[in-house]
């Protein structure tokens, strides 16, 4: 799906990854470490919402090894992810901000397109 984009703007980037989008394709593309994904936007949510399900608390008071890692297979992918704490909170860091800027960007065409129609 990477292949056929050819307009793919940034969403929101961070010193570990990026979220970009393909209006062709309807799909988001996202970097982080060496894996690179794209995502339809339904299974992009939903991959947010698995992210976000991880219990930071769990993992850090956990004194068993193998709750020190996540692993998270994203839908319709090839890898997975396999996520300490630290690249748990940078890949949180990274989908929260893409989420803030997909979200005012819809707040922003909303609010701008009565003024549209009033040309």
């Amino acid at each position: 799906m990477i292949d056929t984009c050819i307009n793919i703007v940034e969403v929101f980037r961070t010193v570990h990854g990026s979220v970009s989008q393909c209006d062709k394709t309807n799909s988001y593309i996202l970097e982080f470490g060496d894996i690179t994904n794209s995502f339809r936007a339904t299974d992009f949510i939903d991959f947010t919402k698995r992210v976000n399900s991880i219990d930071l608390v769990k993992m850090i008071l956990s004194s068993s090894s193998v709750t020190d890692v996540a692993v998270l297979m994203p839908p319709y992918a090839e890898r997975c992810f396999v996520l300490t704490l630290t690249d748990t909170l940078n890949l949180k860091e990274l989908l929260s901000g893409a989420k803030f800027n997909l979200h005012l960007n819809s707040i922003i065409c909303e609010c701008l397109r009565p003024h549209l129609y009033s040309i």
